[in-house]
C-alpha cells in the first residue's frame, strides 16, 4: 500500500519520514518521528504500535534491531507488516513481512531505509535508495526526491492518492510536518508544501517554545520583522 522512506541527516542530526500511497491519509499512521531518538515507518497491513512502542524502544537504549525484534515478537499478525527504524547513529533494522502484498521489498544503508508493498517492481525501491544517496539537496527536498524517483520508476501500481512528509530536529515538536491526506498528485502537492514552508512556517519557526525558552518569542513586532503582520498568530 505504500512507499516510504526513513533517514537521519548525519550533517544536521534530523531525523525524517517521507510517505507516499493510493490511500487515504497515510500521514496518519505511518510515520512516527522523535528529535534526537529515531524515525520510523510502519505499513502495510499498518500496526501503529510499532511506531509509537518503536520509538519507546530506541529512548530506552535498544538498537533498531533489537526494538524491532521485540515489536514482531509480541505481533501475531508481524508476516503482513513492512517497517522501517533508523535512529539518531543511522543504525538501521528493515522488516518486511512474508505475507505482505507483492511486489513487497526493502533496501537500506548507511542512515537510510526505503521499503514499499504493493509496488511495480524492487526497481522502485533501488531507484528511491539511489536517488536519496546521489543528492546533495537540503535534507527534506533530498526525501522528496527519493519518493519522485521512486514514483517515476512505477511507485504503488494502484495509483496515488496520499504522502507525508515529516521532519524531527533538537526539539520535541517536529521542525517540518506536512500532510497531503487526498490528492490527484500527492507527491506533486507535497513538494509544493514543502517549497511554500519556507515563506510561510520556517521563518517563524524560531519563535516557536523549546525546552530551554520556555515561553519562546513573544514580541509581535520582532516576529513582523521576520515574517511579516498578521503570519505569526495561528
Amino acid at each position: 500500500m505504500t512507499l516510504s522512506v526513513v533517514a537521519c541527516d548525519k550533517e544536521s542530526g534530523q531525523l525524517g519520514v517521507a510517505v507516499a500511497t493510493r490511500f487515504f491519509a497515510a500521514g496518519a499512521l505511518v510515520p512516527f518521528v522523535a528529535g534526537k531518538i529515531g524515525g520510523i515507518a510502519t505499513q502495510a497491513l499498518v500496526n501503529p504500535y510499532y511506531g509509537i512502542d518503536g520509538l519507546r524502544l530506541v529512548r530506552e537504549g535498544h538498537s533498531p534491531h533489537e526494538a524491532m525484534e521485540i515489536l514482531k515478537h509480541s505481533d501475531d499478525g508481524e508476516a503482513h507488516r513492512q517497517v522501517q527504524i533508523v535512529d539518531a547513529c543511522g543504525r538501521f533494522a528493515v522488516h518486511t513481512g512474508q505475507d505482505c502484498l507483492p511486489y513487497a521489498g526493502h533496501a537500506a544503508g548507511n542512515g537510510v531505509a526505503v521499503a514499499g508493498n504493493m509496488l511495480a517492481s524492487q526497481r522502485v525501491v533501488d531507484d528511491a535508495l539511489e536517488a536519496y544517496r546521489n543528492s546533495d539537496l537540503p535534507f527534506p527536498r533530498r526525501l522528496i526526491a527519493a519518493m519522485i524517483a521512486g514514483e517515476a520508476a512505477g511507485g504503488d501500481r494502484r495509483g496515488r492518492q496520499s504522502a507525508a512528509l515529516i521532519i524531527a530536529g533538537e526539539h520535541e515538536w517536529p521542525i517540518l510536518d506536512l500532510r497531503v491526506d487526498d490528492h490527484p498528485n500527492p507527491l506533486d502537492e507535497l513538494d509544493r508544501l514543502e517549497r511554500i514552508s519556507h515563506r510561510e512556517w520556517i521563518p517563524y519557526r524560531q519563535f516557536v517554545p523549546t525546552r530551554n525558552n520556555r515561553a519562546g518569542i513573544t514580541d509581535h513586532d520582532v516576529i513582523d520583522a521576520a515574517v511579516g503582520p498578521s503570519m505569526g498568530e495561528v
